[in-house]
């Protein structure tokens, strides 16, 4: 319903007397992404605002206010917590402690000689292996991560990606020997390269032949793996790079269209992957912005997945999306208050309408969270589904002036970086000339200034300060698990047979110069117990390998 004139009058009489208080006082204008924050909305803020277009219903185009009619009155969010550390069997106990304790899905962290594509016996891996996430070398590892867990009832989650496709074919050939088939699998593996370039810097090949391996694992999946998400694309590490809320959904969205036009590229039509892409978005500390980028991200996916690329199927055009609390908005002093931070931030994932969520642990600023911290971040989610009455209602923050103009404003801000990506030439080239990673280099400098300056107050960090705030306990890890794990591995590779790994490794080669799908190969391979490392170098002879222009 409209406001009066009489109202009208009024509120726009008091917005100009805060402003001219803040002017006297010499106060900021709180900003979100660039914008003056007003202090006070209105109807005269969504003049022209077509609610039918712009809003629509849950569950109905443009989803801005949720993918489901119902959302979580049918179906409460998948909670999750990310783990991994020291040897598969250790994280193989913490995934059992978790699902004992109520968590519905499984995500995956691996170590960094993982991540890079490194075997653990590799002298580059030395002192990391086990050390931030789950070293895993060979199927044999991937079979006693998952050992005794249900893979066809419970969803599994890896966040990898330059490797990505060689992790999914060990997942794919562990399953198999446990006597589960590829189409009975669900969940999702990362594979965001164009992310590594721009924000986590984690790569094993030049640009153009990584992106043909996210295209071979759509294209495969597609056709194998019909519950699998084969691309999180993912917002989170450009958001934990520094870059700001509008940064990260429109480099986000533009990777996606990226990917969407490489598969089309390939022949592929788009309905029958895009119900299968993902999203992964950081849910950060200011907490309307984050709704607001949330609404905003499902509109602008629906819109161009329909009238720009052609998707006719609407589950082609739901964005769905996992979402993690902010590591970056975490701080080392006065850990106990990040339970705090993490709360506002998942509850601002759960008004933004996420299907899946991650809380952080209080100590991931020390260390591994321990299993008490974990727990503390489990209830978190637990608390807010059950006790808070947020789910009781779809979008319940829909209609709000200051919402609803705030997810107008990101959503132009995206498309304008839309338009200067496109003038660079699209995103692998605006990658290649370092755009993206200026933008987000200028935001964090902005924010680290911001800071230092106290004109942005970290509670503990710049302000309200104490002298000792120590846990007495943090994860440590294990410093004999890196031996144990190069143990491991030195096993498998004398049981196997080499004159089999060296005829898959081969045939691996040839592929990838034939410019044939990679997968079938790579799981040819993991049969044969190849290692990641192996597979990763026999591929480094035909592509080649990658170094970054310095930018800044």
């Amino acid at each position: 319903m409209a406001i009066e004139p009489e109202a009208r009058r009024r509120a726009h009489q008091w917005r100009q007397e805060v402003y001219a208080t803040q002017r006297e006082r010499e106060a900021p204008f709180s900003t979100i992404s660039g914008h003056p924050i007003e202090p006070l909305y209105t109807d005269e803020d969504l003049v022209g605002f077509d609610h039918a277009e712009r809003l629509g219903y849950p569950g109905e185009h443009p989803f801005t206010r949720g993918i489901h009619p119902s959302m979580y009155r049918g179906r409460l969010w998948t909670m999750r917590q990310f783990a991994g550390f020291g040897t598969a069997e250790e994280t193989n106990e913490r995934f059992r402690y978790l699902l004992e304790h109520g968590q519905m899905g499984l995500s995956t962290a691996f170590d960094m000689p993982t991540l890079m594509g490194l075997d653990s016996d590799h002298q580059r891996s030395l002192g990391e292996v086990g050390v931030e996430g789950v070293a895993i070398d060979t199927v044999d590892d991937m079979e006693t991560l998952f050992s005794g867990i249900p893979l066809d009832q419970v969803t599994v989650s890896m966040t990898i990606n330059a490797p990505a496709a060689i992790l999914l074919a060990f997942y794919v050939v562990a399953a198999e020997e446990n006597g589960i088939a590829p189409e009975k699998l669900g969940g999702t593996i990362q594979t965001d390269i164009l992310k590594e370039y721009i924000a986590q810097k984690e790569w094993c090949f030049p640009i153009e032949p990584a992106m043909r391996l996210v295209t071979d694992m759509v294209e495969w999946c597609a056709a194998e793996m019909p519950r699998w998400h084969p691309i999180s694309i993912s917002g989170y590490h450009i958001r934990e790079a520094g870059s700001t809320a509008a940064q990260e959904l429109a480099f986000t969205l533009k990777d996606g269209f990226t990917y969407v036009e490489r598969a089309i590229e390939r022949g592929l039509a788009v309905d029958d992957f895009a119900p299968r892409l993902s999203f992964f978005f950081n849910a950060h500390i200011d907490f309307f912005e984050e709704i607001a980028k949330y609404r905003a991200a499902r509109r602008i996916w629906a819109r161009e997945l329909r009238d720009t690329y052609g998707a006719r199927e609407e589950r082609s055009q739901m964005m769905r999306f996992h979402t993690q609390t902010a590591g970056v908005s975490l701080t080392a002093q006065q850990p106990l208050v990040n339970i705090v931070r993490t709360t506002i931030e998942a509850l601002a994932g759960v008004l933004g309408g996420t299907q899946s969520l991650h809380t952080n642990s209080f100590d991931e600023a020390l260390a591994l969270p321990t299993a008490e911290a974990v727990r503390i971040a489990l209830r978190t989610q637990q608390v807010i589904a059950h006790e808070s009455g947020v789910t009781s209602t779809a979008d319940p923050l829909g209609g709000s002036y200051f919402v609803e103009r705030l997810t107008d404003e990101l959503e132009a801000a995206a498309y304008d970086y839309f338009e200067r990506i496109d003038e660079l030439g699209g995103m692998v080239e605006a990658i290649k000339t370092g755009f993206p990673q200026r933008e987000i280099a200028d935001a964090a400098f902005t924010y680290q200034r911001e800071v230092d300056s106290k004109q942005r107050i970290v509670v503990g960090v710049n302000d309200y300060r104490v002298a000792d705030d120590e846990l007495t306990e943090i994860h440590r890890p294990d410093p004999a698990a890196e031996r144990r794990q190069r143990e491991r591995l030195e096993r498998t590779k004398a049981a196997r047979d080499s004159g089999a790994v060296e005829a898959a490794l081969g045939a691996l080669r040839e592929r990838a110069a034939s410019g044939a799908n990679l997968m079938p190969s790579m799981i040819e391979a993991a049969r044969a117990r190849a290692a990641e490392g192996e597979m990763v170098a026999a591929l480094q002879e035909v592509f080649g390998t990658y170094t970054e222009q310095p930018q800044f």
